[in-house]
């Protein structure tokens, strides 16, 4: 893994590696003001999905975007984000989008999530959202990582219905509103995505400044 952010050559299509679409969505937004070509998923019916078997949020964004670099010849951006619970030892963790099984639906997590935390004090309901961005230019892997964190505690109901995931249950620290409840350019601030990606469109732009 590359951690000093070398100069590669500059991207001219970005693939945004992933099937959710809300991600999709929130990602794509926070990225569009890149003169690039921005690309989905869904464009490359071929491409084989890559399984999440890291142990943490970066071995899966790194694994995530190599592959799908490899597959299609882009830049890849791919990232791996979730939730930490104090009261769950920093559960769900890597597995946040299978925390209900498989097939599971985002309101399914969030009444497990709710269930496991019933009865449980307010100290305990700290938590924190982790993104961890991960950018892969074709050729050789490798990819540079953006880490972003947005901490906060866990509500005692559902609130709102913005956002995807966990968002109606997640408060952010400084705000009374869940992320569910709070505006898309509150959101594209403060939540642990936006700042990963902060740091990784910083990093683009750098690279499409850089000569040629």
């Amino acid at each position: 893994m590359n951690d000093e952010h070398r100069t590669k050559p500059a991207p001219r299509e970005l693939l945004v590696a992933t099937n959710n679409p809300g991600k999709l969505r929130e990602l794509t937004q926070l990225l569009s003001a890149l003169p690039v070509r921005l690309r989905g998923l869904a464009e490359f019916p071929h491409v084989l999905e890559v399984d999440e078997t890291g142990a943490t949020f970066a071995a899966n964004a790194v694994l995530k975007a190599c592959a799908y670099s490899q597959q299609t010849g882009l830049w890849t951006l791919a990232d791996d984000s979730g939730l930490e619970v104090d009261a769950l030892g920093g559960a769900p963790g890597v597995f946040s989008a299978r925390y209900a099984g498989r097939g599971a639906t985002d309101a399914q997590r969030r009444q497990r999530l709710l269930a496991e935390l019933d009865g449980t004090g307010d100290d305990a309901r700290r938590a924190r959202f982790v993104c961890v961005i991960a950018l892969a230019p074709p050729g050789a892997c490798a990819p540079d990582t953006f880490t972003g964190v947005c901490a906060g505690r866990i509500a005692r109901q559902e609130r709102g219905d913005g956002g995807f995931g966990y968002d109606p249950l997640f408060v952010p620290d400084g705000y009374e509103q869940t992320f569910g409840e709070l505006p898309e350019e509150v959101k594209q601030v403060i939540s642990h995505r936006a700042r990963a990606l902060a740091a990784a469109r910083a990093f683009l732009s750098a690279q499409l400044a850089a000569p040629a």
